[in-house]
């Protein structure tokens, strides 16, 4: 008897308990501690609890009521409200959750792929930018990557972060660097969403219900809301597994499942040396795709060493395998640009010589362990020991097996279209925003006469997701980037920038151009400051109405006279100039009925107005400036020191039309 009353009273208890967990009101992760909302417009603020429960949200002088749905969800509008804080909200249902250390001012969302992704940490002057990062009105958030098959309504991880020098580290580069410039301009709050991922292209940012309207999406769109994704993960692994074994069974440092090459006692006869970090294109193995082992030894004493040792390489492209003293201490696979960072322990390191060995694959385009000096090193503490400069290398295989159908099918947010906003922009909407600043383009590049159509048809998606109107949509376009080219040829980077502009027939758009400040062998420029800064210029016009000069000249009309073409511009502010020792305008080319290109010279004529000309054209017909994938001579600027925008007078089909 007494057993049965335990048991009835434990039943109960169990009842009562996943009642009551049932019952608590529960918030998404974007609303929290320390958040900041959006200043002057209506604010949502929603959350789930139990079907029919009356929930109370109380906030500087507000209160809302409202009572949950069938399906438990509920939302409350709070009036628009000025800039200030620190607040706290208290939140009422059958429980009471209160929120604290809230912020009112200007929420901006900043996404993208890796240029966007990209640090504090590894941009220009990274260690005083850090040091100086005391701006607590600023607060950060990071949405952690997620791939998503439906739309989600929620993240699983997330929180709001005052920024400090302790926050700001792994936090977006240009995400802070724009925020801190508007703080400082307007002296109001600031709230910042990072959502990037790196080499991610603009199709997985866009929800399924617009990119089906694409007519090559719209089979893939249908299959999608049927498929597992579970499923389709484990048949993905299966098969890339499959994929990488077939790699090693050309790799001649693996015999019979063994790894000699990293082996520390391996004879070392025959491997040449190379300066690390550097893609190994750059160090004389052009064109190679494939395997390649790195090795280096390093003198260590365990006695001055802390209790864990860290070994860091930077980014290596595109996978590794890290070993030390043989024994494998970590790996990435398909990661160009993540850091590789590996902890080993004390105990694994032996006193005075260590063999550290980095096996690497590469499957197309550069190559190696790529990052910059200062990445590429151990730590253990405050010791530091530089691992860049010479290392043993020496070559695997020449060649990487065709990747098998379906290897990819969900291991990159690139194999299918809506992934990243499923899982990375859904679960945000409908936080109250000012705007959106993004940088992306380097991975649709090949296919930039089709971006014409995704760019802005994502645009205009995410404005109807949010339901907040043409809100600011401020973007980079593309660096320079890559070999600069002796003579014009056609490049995809040119006719990517191309769309770009062309999306700034959207209303509320901005660009910030980055035609200046890119690095010819680095796709991630470090000087995050320059386009934050000129992101801000954009902001501050397009956003918040100042009559300010924010970009750089943009070509408006051509017209020729003889054997010159005369090109205008807007956007000059107080007038073009030249940044030349000499005065020579660069940049500039010309083409005849021929459509064959030549650099020509050319002069300011005026204020708005530039002159171009050449031998080799004495009948032009088109005119082109800065098209090239790394157009590096050209140097026509407004007096405000922003460089002019890349552009081309002609419609003649690119080399991505029709791709």
């Amino acid at each position: 008897m007494k057993t049965r009353i335990l048991l009835l009273v434990a039943v109960l208890l169990a009842g009562f308990s996943m009642s009551d967990i049932q019952a608590n009101v529960r918030l998404p992760r974007i609303i929290g501690h320390h958040m900041v909302l959006q200043r002057d417009i209506r604010v949502p603020v929603w959350g789930r609890a139990d079907s029919g429960e009356r929930i109370s949200v109380e906030f500087n002088g507000q209160v809302l009521k409202t009572r949950t749905g069938k399906d438990g969800r509920w939302m409350v509008y709070l009036s628009p409200m000025k800039a200030g804080g620190p607040y706290e909200m208290t939140i009422k249902g059958k429980n009471q959750v209160v929120l604290k250390d809230i912020l009112i001012g200007e929420v901006w969302v900043c996404s993208g792929q890796s240029n966007m992704e990209w640090p504090v940490s590894r941009s220009d002057n990274a260690e005083e930018e850090i040091a100086s990062a005391n701006f607590p009105r600023i607060r950060l958030f990071t949405v952690e990557r997620n791939m998503q098959m439906a739309p989600v309504d929620d993240l699983e991880r997330g929180e709001w972060v005052a920024c400090s020098p302790e926050t700001v580290e792994s936090f977006s580069a240009v995400g802070y660097f724009f925020g801190r410039d508007l703080h400082r301009h307007l002296d109001v709050p600031v709230g910042l969403v990072n959502t990037s991922w790196g080499g991610t292209n603009v199709e997985t940012w866009t929800s399924m219900e617009s990119i089906e309207n694409v007519d090559r999406y719209r089979p893939v769109i249908e299959k999608m809301r049927i498929q597992d994704l579970d499923k389709l993960r484990e048949e993905s692994e299966k098969a890339s597994r499959k994929w990488r074994m077939d790699i090693q069974e050309l790799d001649q440092g693996i015999a019979d499942g063994r790894y000699n090459w990293a082996h520390p006692d391996y004879p070392v006869d025959g491997w040449k040396e190379m300066e690390l970090p550097g893609l190994w294109e750059d160090r004389g193995l052009n064109g190679l795709d494939g395997v390649v082992w790195f090795r280096k030894e390093v003198k260590l004493d365990p006695a001055t060493l802390e209790d864990t040792l860290w070994v860091e390489l930077g980014p290596v492209d595109d996978s590794d395998e890290t070993f030390l003293n043989g024994i494998k201490i970590g790996e990435t696979f398909q990661a160009y640009n993540r850091p590789r960072i590996y902890a080993v322990p004390k105990d694994m390191v032996r006193p005075g010589r260590n063999v550290l060995v980095v096996r690497v694959e590469d499957y197309g385009g550069g190559g190696g362990i790529w990052g910059t000096p200062g990445q590429l090193r151990i730590r253990s503490g405050q010791k530091i020991i530089t691992l860049a400069g010479p290392w043993l290398f020496r070559v695997g295989s020449t060649d990487i097996p065709p990747i098998p159908p379906g290897a990819q099918a969900v291991q990159s947010p690139n194999s299918m279209p809506s992934l990243l906003f499923n899982g990375m922009i859904h679960p945000l909407l409908p936080f109250a925003i000012r705007g959106a600043i993004w940088y992306q383009g380097e991975s649709n590049a090949r296919q930039a006469y089709l971006y014409r159509e995704l760019f802005p048809l994502m645009i205009t998606d995410w404005r109807n997701r949010w339901k907040q109107g043409d809100f600011p949509f401020l973007f980079v376009q593309l660096a320079n980037y890559m070999k600069p080219d002796e003579k014009p040829v056609s490049d995809p980077w040119p006719e990517l920038r191309e769309a770009q502009t062309m999306t700034l027939s959207l209303p509320n758009t901005g660009m910030a151009l980055a035609i200046d400040i890119g690095e010819a062998n680095d796709i991630h420029p470090r000087n995050k400051q320059e386009v934050g800064r000129r992101l801000a210029l954009a902001a501050r016009k397009v956003a918040y109405g100042e009559d300010l000069v924010y970009s750089g000249p943009m070509f408006e009309t051509m017209m020729v006279r003889g054997s010159s073409v005369f090109v205008n511009f807007s956007h000059t502010g107080s007038g073009l100039t030249v940044r030349h020792k000499y005065g020579y305008l660069m940049g500039f080319a010309l083409a005849g009925e021929d459509r064959m290109f030549h650099y020509a010279q050319a002069r300011i004529v005026d204020e708005n107005t530039v002159e171009v000309f050449s031998e080799k054209v004495p009948r032009p017909v088109a005119v082109r400036y800065a098209w090239a994938n790394n157009p590096d001579m050209a140097n026509l600027y407004n007096r405000e020191g922003l460089p002019a925008c890349p552009f081309r007078s002609d419609d003649w089909p690119g080399v991505t039309y029709s791709k």
